[in-house]
């Protein structure tokens, strides 16, 4: 490639290949590889629409893909299962992830870039053994990788903005400080993943990561969120012992009628997350550790909360919100 004004050889841009893209992590994604030049191929469901500017391909990630065709630079899988149920966790968090794994090895792809969770460290739910069943296959591919494992999302933590608008009470899991984590947005994240194409440093690693500030409990969450309002901070507690009690049920039901696995699957989620912080576990402490998860960026989850607040905007749930 040249340059049109003075003839001189131009390197093209590297390329880029997406997959995850219309979720709200993969947008952050696109955004960050548009910001930095590179040129973005978007593997996409036929009816999806790419978030901006980019090259399409369709593709139904849970068959193999043999259509795909050209060279990339890197392959970047924001893809995820939407619930987390057991079913959903094996066809995307692990077989659809195993088929773009062939594609990457078939297009010779040097590099994949793999938007894992940092729950995955302690695993105890259907869709955290099929991510790390996946990551073990990525490690042994010999391709290049990068692992990212972020904590908590913004849009996770921001479920419980409409009951609070609408007057309610915070609800908080016992007296709201048993989990914490250090939240990440979405466009900090994005340059992070996009900073691993070229950044030595981070190959071949497993790289958990929070975004900047302390720790957030819940409580802590519920403080920010009724300063914002100019209201008392009202709390709402619910036992964790009703939450066991609850899936426990779900679990024998499960049983007898296999329509409630999912929701036992589903219910078992949220006591995760009621119950275990999205920090680094760090073995010596026996327990998670702030001080040894690594932040990113520079959006804090409260600013997030002020422009929510400022400008009405609705709130989407995250995936897997427990309220």
């Amino acid at each position: 490639m040249r340059d049109s004004l003075t003839g001189a050889r131009v390197k093209p841009s590297p390329s880029v290949l997406l997959f995850g893209a219309t979720g709200t992590a993969g947008q952050g994604v696109y955004r960050a590889l548009h910001r930095a030049g590179y040129q973005v191929t978007c593997v996409l469901r036929k009816g999806q629409t790419p978030p901006g500017p980019a090259q399409i391909l369709h593709a139904d990630i849970t068959q193999p893909m043999p259509h795909i065709l050209g060279q990339f630079d890197a392959i970047i899988s924001c893809v995820a299962s939407r619930s987390g149920s057991r079913k959903d966790a094996w066809a995307i968090d692990h077989a659809a992830q195993l088929n773009i794994l062939e594609l990457a090895q078939r297009l010779d792809v040097k590099q994949f870039i793999l938007l894992s969770a940092i729950c995955v460290q302690n695993p105890k739910l259907p869709f955290q053994f099929a991510k790390l069943a996946f990551e073990k296959a990525l490690i042994e591919s010999g391709l290049t990788y990068c692992i990212v494992r972020p904590t908590a999302f913004f849009k996770s933590l921001s479920g419980q903005i409409p009951r609070l608008r609408a007057g309610k009470a915070f609800l908080v899991f016992g007296n709201g400080e048993l989990t914490a984590c250090k939240p990440i947005s979405d466009d900090d994240l994005g340059n992070f993943m996009v900073g691993c194409i070229t950044d030595p440093a981070r190959y071949n690693k497993i790289l958990p990561i929070g975004g900047p500030g302390p720790a957030i409990t819940p409580r802590d969450q519920a403080q920010a969120l009724f300063a914002l309002l100019e209201r008392p901070v009202k709390l709402r507690r619910v036992p964790v012992a009703l939450l066991r009690l609850i899936c426990a049920g779900l679990r024998l039901a499960g049983v007898v009628f296999p329509a409630a696995q999912r929701k036992a699957d589903l219910a078992q989620i949220g006591l995760y997350y009621a119950t275990e912080s999205m920090l680094v576990w760090h073995g010596p402490e026996r327990g998670y550790s702030a001080e040894h998860t690594a932040s990113s960026g520079t959006e804090h989850l409260f600013d997030h909360y002020a422009h929510i607040m400022r400008s009405g905007d609705t709130v989407p749930r995250g995936d897997h919100s427990v309220f």
